[in-house]
């Protein structure tokens, strides 16, 4: 690992961070115009108005159709929302970042990832990754909470048995590598698929920005691992020597033309009972 371009990764690591702020800026907003949304539905229904004043802009909807890639999604009334699998599906995510944040704080517990073997930089990436995916499962679990939902703070059995599994195989970086697209590809086919079942324009907004942060993880990842199998992590730089890539780089880091969905974790999969 000493010969990885440090400089390209710093620059990688920069690039993450703002696409990670930019999605995240979007998604509080668009969580905060849900909630507001549903609550106020809630209290039209009964009668009331805002409790105690706790929610500023409470008679907002918010309720601008979202797009999502080229299409344009139909505004949904919060009065028809199906606010219970909305709910679900926020579980679900926050569990499968809980599994991200494990996964990540796993790895930076081996020597060439976080210990005295390790890159300075490719750590630096590694916690940046981490912190990232703590931020997501905070947003999920502060709307289900706002909703008078149970927060999730377990992380996704179903693929916590795999990690589990694979951790002790690990010999290397690539292996560490592999197993984090394979998370990552997880959080960005159930995010995908999200956009189509939930509720509202906000929720669809939301899920549709953060898998656009988890499937530029991927991107990187599966770019990095196909140096690294190839025997060339010197030329991990942004920008690259593109006279020395190979000519799968060009296409390696995007394999679909469409992003699939087939290993999309179902809504209620990670839901607390």
């Amino acid at each position: 690992m000493d010969s990885i371009d440090e400089r390209g990764l710093r620059e990688l690591l920069v690039e993450s961070d703002d696409l990670q702020s930019d999605a995240m800026r979007t998604a509080r907003r668009d969580l905060d115009d849900y909630v507001e949304a549903v609550l106020d539905t809630r209290a039209q229904r009964v009668g009331s108005r805002d409790p105690g004043g706790q929610w500023p802009g409470w008679s907002k909807a918010g309720l601008a159709a979202g797009l999502v890639g080229a299409g344009t999604l139909l505004a949904v009334s919060p009065a028809t929302a199906d606010t219970a699998q909305d709910v679900q599906a926020l579980q679900t995510a926050a569990s499968l970042e809980n599994l991200a944040v494990a996964t990540y704080k796993t790895a930076l517990t081996l020597p060439f990832i976080g210990g005295a073997d390790a890159n300075g930089v490719v750590k630096a990436f590694a916690e940046k990754t981490m912190a990232q995916h703590t931020e997501h499962g905070q947003a999920f679990n502060g709307a289900v909470a706002k909703l008078g939902g149970k927060a999730q703070n377990d992380p996704n059995a179903k693929y916590a048995a795999v990690v589990k599994e694979t951790v002790p195989t690990i010999k290397g970086a690539a292996d560490v590598v592999a197993l984090a697209i394979a998370l990552e590809d997880v959080a960005a086919q159930t995010y995908t698929k999200n956009v189509s079942q939930v509720s509202t324009p906000e929720l669809r907004q939301l899920f549709a920005s953060v898998a656009g942060v988890e499937s530029q993880h991927k991107a990187i990842l599966l770019a990095v691992k196909a140096l690294l199998d190839g025997g060339a992590p010197q030329l991990i730089a942004l920008p690259p020597d593109a006279a020395k890539l190979p000519d799968a780089a060009g296409g390696v880091g995007f394999p679909d033309a469409f992003f699939p969905t087939e290993k999309a974790s179902p809504v209620e999969e990670g839901a607390v009972k």
